[in-house]
């Protein structure tokens, strides 16, 4: 049970009935309904649903949304919520509130750890530059010092400061961005060494056709670093908000919630090697390369 979003639905029911002089029948189902909501693992905005669901029967349905929005207004808006560990954004899937990705924005630049989706599954993500996180990324992942991680951009204008890319890649990083494709390059000297393989001194460049990440990056106005949401020892990405809270709520910093996104993580193609090699077939087509 998440006890603030618990707590939250609550304090909407009990101000929206005493707004109406406080009627016991109707706190009391308002009440059981919360508790059924919350026991069934339900975020804010789910509780929200049912309750005014609810309240639609009785004729309190009005005064319920005055008094969610009042606290809003008082910094406990619905869809973004704290456990107690990982703050918790509930993000519209096409139409991401801006409030909440500024506030995970923030969070990032302070060195915090997110997931967060994207066009093919969810991923961990950090600040560029913060080294600490990165190894917070290491450690859930249980990668070595030869594990891709992945540059998340905004748009090719962006890979260009960190990869070395030729006529050639350029045209294939065209046809293909955004989308679900991770691309290996031949890092530039900008690009911090410990983003970069060991040996071959190549990075991940990625851009996500997804509308999450594209605000994030836009806010941040520079690329994070990622890996994929796959923990040791399981078969697929995860992908389920509540889930993602439970397994990491002592992990992450932030959990950017819009639903399910898919378990296919990315097509990976090096093109530090020519002809270009696909080294995963993952969600993205490989036509674009004639393989």
């Amino acid at each position: 049970m998440n006890v603030s979003a618990h707590q939250w639905c609550y304090g909407c029911v009990h101000e929206a009935v005493a707004g109406e002089g406080g009627e016991p029948d109707k706190l009391g189902a308002a009440d059981e309904h919360v508790e059924v909501a919350a026991l069934a693992g339900a975020g804010v905005a789910g509780m929200q649903r049912t309750v005014i669901a609810d309240f639609q029967q009785i004729g309190l349905e009005r005064r319920l949304q005055a008094s969610a929005q009042s606290l809003e207004a008082w910094g406990v808006g619905h869809a973004a919520y704290d456990t107690g560990a990982v703050q918790h954004f509930e993000l519209h899937p096409l139409n991401p509130q801006l409030r909440l990705i500024r506030q995970a924005a923030t969070i990032v630049r302070e060195g915090g750890l997110i997931a967060y989706p994207t066009d093919s599954c969810y991923a961990l993500g950090c600040h560029i530059g913060d080294k600490d996180a990165l190894e917070r990324i290491r450690r859930l992942r249980q990668a070595d010092r030869h594990h891709h991680f992945t540059l998340v951009c905004r748009d090719l204008t962006e890979i260009a400061r960190y990869a070395k890319v030729d006529t050639w890649q350029f045209r294939l990083l065209k046809a293909c961005t955004p989308g679900p494709y991770t691309f290996i390059l031949e890092a530039t000297r900008e690009t911090p060494r410990r983003l970069q393989h060991e040996k071959r001194r190549t990075i991940g460049i990625r851009v996500p056709d997804h509308p999450v990440p594209q605000m994030l990056l836009a806010e941040l106005g520079e690329p994070i670093m990622s890996s994929t949401l796959m923990l040791p020892g399981d078969e697929f990405p995860l992908n389920d908000g509540a889930e993602i809270a439970s397994r990491l709520e002592r992990d992450l910093d932030a959990l950017l919630d819009s639903g399910s996104c898919g378990l296919e993580p990315t097509t990976v193609v090096d093109l530090a090697a020519r002809p270009a090699v696909v080294v995963r077939q993952g969600r993205g087509s490989i036509e674009p390369f004639g393989l």
